[in-house]
């Protein structure tokens, strides 16, 4: 059906036609029918599907918390729309570095193919819970969720 002038920006603010979308509600029924394909955003119902322009991801995790499923500790996000997740599979998780800078910019999966970076604080959150462990045969700074580890940086890369 084409494309609709809504936008998320980079900080994951919602806009239409260069406004931003303040009403929570009205951004959740959209985040509801988000769909990614390919490279390519989507706004999906049973009749219609029209494109939408995401700068970076279409949400942000904001929230961390350490759980417990039975036993085991594991890492629940929450993203800047309400939306949690559980950190349980190697998949979910993706770290990448700026090049010009080598800030790091974290992303969790949310749910089918959509992903939220990590907020600052949330990220420095995380990192706290590191620690060096053997991952590929090699040493990693990483940190453990639902018993996998997730490696952030080789630990001789480390300052």
């Amino acid at each position: 059906c084409g494309d609709l002038e809504i936008h998320i920006d980079a900080n994951g603010r919602w806009f239409y036609q260069k406004s931003e979308i303040k009403r929570t509600r009205l951004i959740k029924l959209f985040a509801n029918i988000l769909k990614k394909e390919k490279d390519k955003y989507f706004l999906v119902t049973p009749v219609e599907k029209v494109g939408i322009t995401v700068d970076d991801v279409p949400f942000i995790a904001t929230e961390i918390n350490l759980v417990t499923k039975g036993k085991i500790p594991l890492f629940k996000f929450t993203t800047n729309i309400g939306d949690s997740t559980y950190l349980e599979k190697y998949h979910q998780f993706d770290i990448l570095f700026k090049k010009s800078t080598n800030e790091p910019q974290p992303y969790i999966n949310v749910r089918s193919n959509l992903f939220a970076k990590i907020d600052r604080k949330s990220f420095y959150r995380l990192v706290d819970f590191c620690s060096e462990a053997s991952h590929g045969g090699e040493n990693w700074f990483g940190f453990y969720s639902n018993d996998v580890f997730f490696p952030l940086v080789k630990s001789n890369n480390l300052d």
